[in-house]
């Protein structure tokens, strides 16, 4: 099987010398840059998952992620937030983006592993191939946009109920226990 590859935008050298040892030590391709600006510079589709920093020097986190979202060939990238903006609107804007988790500084990095883990194993399948729907009778949700509606009316649903509703509906008519519901959904540690 072909390593994932994730690429590290963080203008903090230091963190992203321990981030780099830790995802290659798990097993992953990892690069990092020091800035979205140098990040724009990559072929980003060739990566698996962005950790993304939100507060740095010329174009922000936000701005970066709001711009690789809008382009086809990387809108279904999956990023991770990594930052020191830890209020909770600060937490829903980056969701609202199309973040697939945040983190706030100071952070684990244990923490982080098993958040990227989660991250890449829900979107195990190659970019190309994940279904961006999940349909059932009336009931729709939007991968992509990270909504649901029913029977054309949006619903309003927390990050955890949103991956266990997709959870269910990806592995219909599967039994699912307890604990098992918990590693799928729940980072680590939690």
């Amino acid at each position: 099987m072909e390593q994932m590859k994730i690429l590290v935008v963080d203008d903090e050298q230091d963190l992203c010398d321990i981030l780099l040892f830790n995802l290659r030590t798990g097993g992953y391709v990892a690069e990092a840059v020091y800035s979205a600006e140098q990040a724009m510079e990559k072929d980003l589709a060739n990566y698996d998952l962005l950790l993304l920093d939100v507060m740095m020097p010329g174009l922000s986190g936000f701005e970066f992620a709001e711009r690789l979202k809008r382009d086809e060939k990387t809108a279904k990238i999956p990023i991770i937030f990594l930052t020191a903006k830890d209020t909770e609107d600060d937490a829903l804007h980056g969701f609202g983006i199309g973040a697939d988790d945040y983190v706030t500084k100071p952070f684990s990095v244990r923490e982080v592993m098993a958040r990227v883990k989660a991250v890449l194993s829900r979107l195990a399948s190659p970019a190309k191939s994940r279904p961006t729907n999940l349909v059932y009778e009336g009931l729709s949700v939007d991968l992509m946009k990270k909504t649901v509606s029913v029977d054309g009316n949006e619903v309003e649903l927390t990050k955890t109920e949103l991956e266990l509703l997709c959870l269910f509906l990806s592995h219909r008519g599967q039994v699912f226990s307890r604990q098992e519901l918990i590693e799928k959904v729940w980072p680590q540690n939690v």
